[in-house]
């Protein structure tokens, strides 16, 4: 693959990153790309490990005169979300992502770049692999299936780790420092039925939501964007009033944590039916495009005519699942109060499936506060056993709760007024980060998370900041002279 970033600073990032670009690493196919970073490791006459749940650590000594300062892991994840625009033909187990200069950032072509967290694996080999950086001992630790439910981190033992400062390098606001996040867990409903042949003298209809921005399903999640699952249901809910519509298909969102950027559902009704369905969906459409003209102006909504399917799902059910997509919340519903525009509790209804015999819906939900954790769980867990859906928690982790005593925010804050003449602003994220559950296992961890400029990971309007990756690295280097002593 041709070097696009060859050009950019700091050199030793970029290069680094161009090279993670080149490697497939979606959520739980990273072994690749660990490859490569313990083979960056050793070829540096690193010490090195990959353990049971796929983590690398790597362990570099101090620069001479350095020795006794405090041990800092420096941590990333090793994933990245998977995912692309309908128009663009990318596999991303064996294709590469292609980064492009565009301006003062760089993107991808129609695809997920992959900065998420890609720029914080190219800043560790960076540090890793320099020969005149001053800093003390550190330790490196790239985790494995972060963005698919922290995999790496809840496999991290104890008696690894030798550090108590912990630097996550995995945030997307530079200028900030972030002391806490959410916690998460995943809210799965399944519903089995008994496929039915459509009706002598059935017309079918294919109805796609497409177009839509999507973005995170933690930073994003505030700001109002459509839920293709949503959308979706909502047009079929009210077209189908007056028919006997009934579901044989339905395909919406692919990934728990990116709020749902496409749907398309097959669905059959008597032929008598099709014109007043059709004119009731468009008419649906066009109420739903105006909503969100401001927060999805690309949204696009097409009800086409089909071949009638062999089987199709009972009415009962097809109206059961109608009415809990419709019930289920989604979106941000309460926001932190001591930190304004950082949302506090939300869900994203994820991935729609329909067909076979078979419904799955995957909601990944989110809060600061457990104990609301808990009620929205409980909240949509009624939703899908009201509609006769047996319903599974699962995959939940701690948040992170912020600490403004912290010793090392101090000294941050100071290093970064005297860089750049301004105070950092202090933070939570409704992201997931892994610092939770890593102070779980090692709590005597003081930890901060920090990086550069990103913008609507977990889409294919992903871009990182290039000025920002410049100040991020200065930052990070500055930080790590200044460690205190043990």
């Amino acid at each position: 693959m041709d070097k696009v970033l060859g050009n950019l600073e700091p050199a030793a990032l970029w290069n680094h990153f161009e090279r993670i670009c080149s490697i497939p690493h979606p959520s739980k196919k990273e072994r690749k790309l660990a490859a490569y970073v313990r083979d960056a490791a050793r070829s540096r006459g690193l010490e090195s490990m990959i353990d049971k749940a796929g983590n690398v650590i790597v362990r570099k000594g101090a620069r001479a005169g350095m020795e006794n300062r405090r041990t800092v892991v420096l941590q990333a994840h090793l994933d990245m979300v998977p995912q692309k625009n309908s128009d663009v033909a990318h596999n991303f187990e064996t294709d590469p992502i292609r980064p492009r200069v565009d301006g003062q950032v760089v993107r991808a072509d129609g695809t997920t770049l992959g900065s998420d967290n890609g720029i914080g694996i190219a800043a560790i080999l960076a540090i890793l692999e320099s020969a005149d950086l001053p800093h003390g001992p550190i330790e490196a630790l790239l985790t494995a299936d972060e963005e698919a439910g922290m995999g790496g981190a809840n496999g991290l033992k104890p008696g690894l780790l030798e550090g108590d400062i912990l630097f996550n390098l995995d945030s997307e606001d530079e200028g900030e420092i972030c002391i806490g996040c959410a916690g998460g867990m995943d809210v799965l409903a399944r519903m089995r039925y008994q496929e039915k042949s459509p009706p002598k003298g059935s017309a079918a209809f294919r109805v796609s939501v497409s177009g839509l921005r999507g973005g995170h399903s933690g930073v994003d999640i505030h700001l109002g964007r459509a839920n293709a699952n949503k959308i979706l249901d909502r047009i079929l809910w009210e077209a189908r009033r007056g028919t006997a519509l009934r579901i044989a298909r339905w395909e919406g969102g692919d990934l728990r944590n990116a709020i749902p950027r496409d749907a398309t559902a097959l669905v059959v009704m008597p032929a008598k039916d099709a014109n007043g369905f059709r004119k009731k969906a468009q008419l649906a459409a066009d109420v739903i495009r105006e909503e969100f003209r401001a927060a999805d102006p690309a949204l696009r909504v097409t009800v086409e005519g089909a071949a009638v399917p062999s089987k199709t799902m009972d009415a009962s059910t097809t109206d059961r699942l109608l009415n809990a997509l419709y019930a289920c919340p989604h979106g941000a519903f309460a926001m932190l109060r001591d930190m304004p525009g950082v949302t506090e509790t939300s869900n994203n209804l994820a991935i729609v499936r329909a067909g076979r015999g078979t419904v799955s819906v995957t909601n990944m939900l989110r809060s600061s506060v457990e104990t609301r954790k808990t009620d929205v769980a409980n909240m949509i867990r009624s939703v899908f056993e009201m509609a006769g859906a047996e319903v599974r928690l699962s995959g939940s982790y701690p948040g992170w709760q912020p600490n403004t005593d912290s010793p090392v925010l101090r000294s941050l804050q100071g290093i970064y007024r005297r860089m750049f003449g301004k105070v950092p602003s202090v933070t939570a994220t409704h992201g997931g980060l892994e610092c939770g559950i890593i102070r779980s296992v090692y709590p005597s961890m003081d930890a901060v998370s920090f990086g550069p400029t990103i913008r609507f990971p977990h889409s294919p309007d992903e871009h990182v900041d290039i000025p920002s990756v410049k100040r991020f690295w200065d930052f990070l280097i500055e930080t790590l002279k200044e460690i205190p002593a043990r």
